[in-house]
Protein backbone atom coordinates (compact mmCIF):
# COMPACT_ATOMS: atom_id res chain seq x y z
CA UNK A 1 0.00 0.00 0.00
CA UNK A 2 1.22 3.50 -0.84
CA UNK A 3 2.49 5.61 2.03
CA UNK A 4 0.15 8.34 3.25
CA UNK A 5 1.39 11.76 4.28
CA UNK A 6 -0.32 14.26 6.53
CA UNK A 7 -0.01 17.76 7.86
CA UNK A 8 -1.92 19.81 10.41
CA UNK A 9 -2.72 23.52 10.22
CA UNK A 10 -3.72 25.56 13.27
CA UNK A 11 -5.12 29.12 13.24
CA UNK A 12 -3.11 31.47 15.49
CA UNK A 13 -4.52 34.95 14.77
CA UNK A 14 -6.18 36.77 11.86
CA UNK A 15 -4.66 34.97 8.83
CA UNK A 16 -1.66 33.55 10.72
CA UNK A 17 -1.46 29.76 10.89
CA UNK A 18 1.15 27.25 11.96
CA UNK A 19 1.60 24.17 9.80
CA UNK A 20 2.91 21.01 11.49
CA UNK A 21 4.47 18.12 9.64
CA UNK A 22 3.95 14.53 10.71
CA UNK A 23 7.47 14.48 12.17
CA UNK A 24 6.91 17.54 14.35
CA UNK A 25 8.43 20.39 12.38
CA UNK A 26 6.50 23.61 11.96
CA UNK A 27 6.22 26.45 9.46
CA UNK A 28 4.45 29.78 10.04
CA UNK A 29 2.00 30.76 7.30
CA UNK A 30 0.39 34.12 6.67
CA UNK A 31 -0.95 36.20 3.83
CA UNK A 32 -0.22 39.64 2.48
CA UNK A 33 -1.53 42.73 4.24
CA UNK A 34 -3.92 43.52 1.40
CA UNK A 35 -5.99 40.42 2.26
CA UNK A 36 -5.81 40.75 6.04
CA UNK A 37 -2.46 39.19 6.77
CA UNK A 38 0.55 40.51 8.63
CA UNK A 39 3.37 39.10 6.45
CA UNK A 40 4.28 36.98 9.50
CA UNK A 41 4.98 33.76 7.63
CA UNK A 42 5.43 32.12 4.28
CA UNK A 43 2.47 32.30 1.91
CA UNK A 44 0.86 28.95 1.14
CA UNK A 45 1.40 29.30 -2.60
CA UNK A 46 5.11 29.89 -1.97
CA UNK A 47 5.21 26.51 -0.25
CA UNK A 48 4.47 24.92 -3.62
CA UNK A 49 7.61 26.50 -5.06
CA UNK A 50 9.55 25.61 -1.91
CA UNK A 51 8.41 22.01 -2.22
CA UNK A 52 9.64 21.91 -5.81
CA UNK A 53 13.00 23.42 -4.81
CA UNK A 54 13.44 20.98 -1.94
CA UNK A 55 12.35 17.94 -3.92
CA UNK A 56 14.63 18.58 -6.88
CA UNK A 57 17.57 19.72 -4.72
CA UNK A 58 17.52 16.46 -2.77
CA UNK A 59 17.34 14.46 -5.99
CA UNK A 60 20.14 16.37 -7.69
CA UNK A 61 22.57 16.34 -4.75
CA UNK A 62 21.97 12.62 -4.22
CA UNK A 63 22.58 11.84 -7.90
CA UNK A 64 25.69 14.02 -8.08
CA UNK A 65 27.13 12.37 -4.96
CA UNK A 66 26.51 8.94 -6.50
CA UNK A 67 28.36 10.17 -9.59
CA UNK A 68 31.24 11.10 -7.23
CA UNK A 69 31.11 14.78 -8.13
CA UNK A 70 32.98 17.05 -5.70
CA UNK A 71 30.05 19.24 -4.68
CA UNK A 72 30.53 21.75 -1.85
CA UNK A 73 27.29 23.66 -2.31
CA UNK A 74 23.94 23.62 -4.05
CA UNK A 75 21.38 26.40 -4.24
CA UNK A 76 18.07 26.14 -6.06
CA UNK A 77 16.07 29.24 -6.90
CA UNK A 78 12.50 28.85 -8.10
CA UNK A 79 10.33 31.57 -9.59
CA UNK A 80 6.76 31.08 -10.69
CA UNK A 81 4.19 33.00 -12.68
CA UNK A 82 0.52 32.51 -11.90
CA UNK A 83 -2.63 32.85 -13.98
CA UNK A 84 -4.60 36.07 -13.57
CA UNK A 85 -7.92 34.28 -12.97
CA UNK A 86 -8.80 32.06 -10.03
CA UNK A 87 -7.71 29.52 -9.02
CA UNK A 88 -4.53 31.35 -10.15
CA UNK A 89 -2.50 28.22 -10.81
CA UNK A 90 1.14 28.44 -11.74
CA UNK A 91 1.48 28.63 -15.51
CA UNK A 92 5.26 28.93 -15.79
CA UNK A 93 8.01 28.04 -13.36
CA UNK A 94 11.75 28.64 -13.69
CA UNK A 95 14.17 26.47 -11.71
CA UNK A 96 17.79 27.63 -11.49
CA UNK A 97 20.54 25.58 -9.85
CA UNK A 98 23.85 26.99 -8.65
CA UNK A 99 26.26 24.11 -8.13
CA UNK A 100 29.51 24.83 -6.35
CA UNK A 101 32.41 22.41 -6.33
CA UNK A 102 35.68 21.27 -7.78
CA UNK A 103 35.96 19.76 -11.27
CA UNK A 104 32.18 19.42 -11.55
CA UNK A 105 31.17 17.79 -14.83
CA UNK A 106 28.43 19.88 -16.55
CA UNK A 107 27.09 16.71 -18.21
CA UNK A 108 26.66 15.11 -14.78
CA UNK A 109 24.75 18.14 -13.52
CA UNK A 110 22.57 18.21 -16.62
CA UNK A 111 21.79 14.49 -16.27
CA UNK A 112 21.01 14.82 -12.54
CA UNK A 113 18.55 17.65 -13.27
CA UNK A 114 16.99 15.66 -16.11
CA UNK A 115 16.48 12.61 -13.87
CA UNK A 116 14.93 14.75 -11.15
CA UNK A 117 12.68 16.56 -13.62
CA UNK A 118 11.51 13.50 -15.56
CA UNK A 119 11.62 10.64 -13.07
CA UNK A 120 12.08 11.37 -9.38
CA UNK A 121 10.63 14.72 -8.29
CA UNK A 122 6.98 14.29 -7.37
CA UNK A 123 6.54 18.04 -6.89
CA UNK A 124 7.61 18.67 -10.50
CA UNK A 125 5.33 15.87 -11.71
CA UNK A 126 2.41 17.49 -9.89
CA UNK A 127 3.11 21.07 -10.99
CA UNK A 128 3.71 20.22 -14.65
CA UNK A 129 -0.04 19.58 -15.03
CA UNK A 130 -0.65 23.34 -15.00
CA UNK A 131 2.77 24.93 -15.51
CA UNK A 132 5.53 24.82 -18.06
CA UNK A 133 8.74 24.18 -16.14
CA UNK A 134 12.07 25.62 -17.30
CA UNK A 135 15.42 24.45 -15.91
CA UNK A 136 18.93 25.85 -16.10
CA UNK A 137 22.11 25.74 -14.05
CA UNK A 138 25.46 27.31 -13.45
CA UNK A 139 28.60 25.85 -11.93
CA UNK A 140 30.86 27.83 -9.65
CA UNK A 141 34.30 26.28 -9.67
CA UNK A 142 36.15 26.09 -6.38
CA UNK A 143 39.77 25.21 -6.11
CA UNK A 144 40.21 21.83 -4.42
CA UNK A 145 41.63 22.05 -0.93
CA UNK A 146 45.35 21.43 -0.92
CA UNK A 147 46.84 19.42 1.91
CA UNK A 148 48.90 21.53 4.25
CA UNK A 149 52.60 21.16 3.62
CA UNK A 150 54.40 19.85 6.65
CA UNK A 151 56.70 22.39 8.12
CA UNK A 152 60.36 21.57 8.10
CA UNK A 153 61.85 21.11 11.55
Amino acid sequence: MAKKYNTRLVLRDDMIFTAYSSNGYSIPLDSSKDVGGHEAGIRPVELLLTALAGCTAMDVISILRKKRQEITGLEVRVEGQRAEEHPRVFTEIWVHYTVTGSNVDPAAVERAIELSRDKYCSAAATLRHTAQLHYDFEIIEEEPEQPLAEEAS
